[in-house]
């Protein structure tokens, strides 16, 4: 059960199409992304370079980039910490790449998932000082590293911040720290992912030694595939980057980048948000969730095609491996869910000690896809017990742990995602509190789907779907606009694709007719027609006869490119 919502907002797009030169559903689609001042609007459809804020906007981005110079001028020896997540991964590789290009003495350091947990740690700090370590500078992780920044200041040492989280109360005494979402920062945009913030370092260092402007363009592909990796929102800075980066990731003189879009057959192809997603990120991702992160990073950094190949090929494989980990995981879990009482908690708690705690968090967005509840997967660590949560829109999965804190020995997160660990004995405890105390209601844990607009299949041409991709990239937070329309009539049904996982059908709606494809559940979709229509309809549209099956359809319009031909095409999304 879903509730359609079209979104109708009180706006003059007439003025705004004539102003911008664009068609009325274009400017619909621009007010419902919150977009309603004309020269925001512009620079959204325009999205290149000259919409970049400027970084020495940033609190103490001078301050940080005039220590780093000054410890260049002295050959004092820098360590950069990231994570072992790709934004981690790639904050990392991109400030080392521009402190070398500087002449730094510099390394790096990334923990290991299981052995160090997340970001700086006193560990970390301790080899620093033994390895004679004069500065660390931080990235992606660091802004709630108060006691460890503390222990390595303490020592003697120099510390620069460069993160992206959120801001705690305390916040840590380093010698500079950069974070937009610091509440005296002027920085206009604050959703800048960690590479982001180390992109607007190396941009602002690279002026201040006089490197040329166009050196940074080699770092534009890896801050793409941060940026939609940690899935932040694809709006303003965010989107142009992303764009950027799409632009010349194909092109890429990244020898390891360029070993592993081979290895993963996308070489060669137009490259879009899913594939740094979905294909390119979860192999560098890999190594941090079933090995250590470092070899993700010497992927980007080597310079030998024959062991790029190699690191690539493995790297692809521990990816795999991960995959078959986490579909197992969640088939486990459903099972678990579906054969006890859990299945009617309005807050999923489940404890499967056997799962990789590196997979928890996406099996709990697996989990909070199917039922559409707040999601908490539970697995043993080594001392304890650890915990990952995926959330929806009506629940703040942050505030709700608050409220439980005392059961915790380590938590934090955001709202939509959280993280924690706590001793074994107090598994059933969350399960009870977070339950007594959500106040979710029946209508929240409907799932709502947000149409853009209402289109006559009429209006669906070649030159809609064109204009439509002035609104790319997509991802969160500009998400592919979605339309509808109701009584259409479904003509033929043909199912194709190597694993006959495509349903193809033709549409009707009173003289046109449009292609429609369908990469859902086709058993399911078979079972809802053959129900409300009856099991003869069903043939009839299969064997390409006339039928009286109708339906209301939610759906994204794209371009079909087939031997050198280009066709509109609608993809269903939703159907009832």
């Amino acid at each position: 059960m879903q509730k359609w919502i079209l979104k109708n907002p009180k706006f003059d797009f007439k003025k705004m199409s004539k102003e911008l030169g664009i068609s009325e559903l274009l400017c619909r689609i621009i007010v419902n992304r919150g977009i309603k001042d004309l020269d925001n609007a512009r620079k959204y459809i325009k999205a290149d370079l000259q919409g970049l804020n400027d970084p020495r906007l940033m609190k103490d981005m001078v301050l940080g980039v005039s220590i780093v110079q000054e410890k260049i001028k002295l050959n004092k020896k820098i360590r950069i910490i990231g994570d072992y997540d790709v934004d981690g991964v790639v904050s990392t590789y991109i400030l080392y790449k521009a402190l070398a290009r500087c002449g730094a003495n510099v390394d790096y350091a990334i923990p290991h998932r299981i052995l160090d947990g997340y970001g700086i740690n006193n560990s970390l700090v301790e080899n620093a000082l033994n390895d004679g370590i004069d500065t660390i500078i931080t990235c992606d992780n660091g802004i709630a590293a108060r006691e460890q920044i503390q222990f390595a200041k303490e020592s003697g040492m120099t510390v620069i911040v460069t993160d992206h989280h959120d801001v705690p109360d305390i916040i840590p005494e380093a010698d500079a720290i950069i974070d937009m979402k610091q509440a005296d920062c002027r920085y206009p945009f604050k959703l800048l992912c960690g590479a982001g913030v180390a992109f607007k370092f190396t941009q602002v260092l690279y002026e201040e030694m006089c490197i040329p402007r166009e050196e940074e363009a080699e770092f534009y592909e890896f801050v793409a595939i941060a940026t939609v990796c940690d899935v932040v929102d694809l709006t303003e800075e965010n989107r142009i980057l992303v764009r950027k980066g799409l632009n010349t990731i194909a092109d890429t003189k990244n020898i390891g980048l360029n070993a592993l879009l081979q290895k993963t057959g996308i070489s060669g192809k137009s490259i879009g948000v899913y594939h740094l997603g979905f294909i390119i990120g979860p192999c560098i991702n890999a190594s941090g969730r079933l090995d250590w992160a470092m070899k993700g990073l010497k992927l980007l950094l080597i310079d030998n095609q024959q062991e790029a190949e190699a690191l690539a090929a493995e790297l692809y494989e521990l990816n795999n491996e991960r995959k078959s980990m986490t579909v197992k995981g969640v088939e486990d879990t459903i099972e678990t869910i579906e054969n006890s009482d859990l299945k009617g908690d309005r807050v999923l708690v489940v404890y499967k000690p056997e799962i990789h705690e590196s997979i928890a968090g996406i099996i709990a967005g697996k989990v909070r896809e199917k039922y559409n509840v707040p999601t908490f997967i539970l697995t043993r660590g080594e001392n304890c017990v650890k915990g990952s949560g995926r959330s929806i829109e009506e629940y703040n999965m942050f505030e709700e742990l608050l409220k439980c804190k005392e059961l915790f020995t380590k938590f934090g997160g955001h709202p939509m995602a959280a993280g924690f660990s706590l001793d074994a004995d107090k598994v059933d405890i969350l399960r009870e509190r977070v339950n007594s105390i959500t106040t979710l209601t029946e209508d929240d844990l409907i799932p709502k789907i947000y149409i853009d607009a209402h289109i006559p299949l009429s209006a669906i041409n070649i030159r809609t779907a064109e204009e439509l991709s002035y609104l790319e990239p997509y991802g969160k937070g500009n998400t592919k606009p979605l339309f509808a329309e109701k009584n259409i009539s479904v003509r033929k049904a043909t199912v194709f694709g190597n694993e006959r996982k495509v349903l193809k059908l033709r549409l009707q709606n009173g003289n046109s007719f449009v292609d429609c494809v369908y990469f859902g559940n086709i058993d399911e979709f078979d079972t809802y027609v053959s129900e409300r229509f009856g099991s003869e309809e069903l043939q009839n549209i299969y064997a390409g006869r006339n039928s009286i099956i109708k339906l209301d359809m939610i759906f994204n319009i794209d371009i079909n490119e087939y031997n050198g031909y280009r066709n509109v095409q609608i993809v269903l999304q939703y159907y009832r």
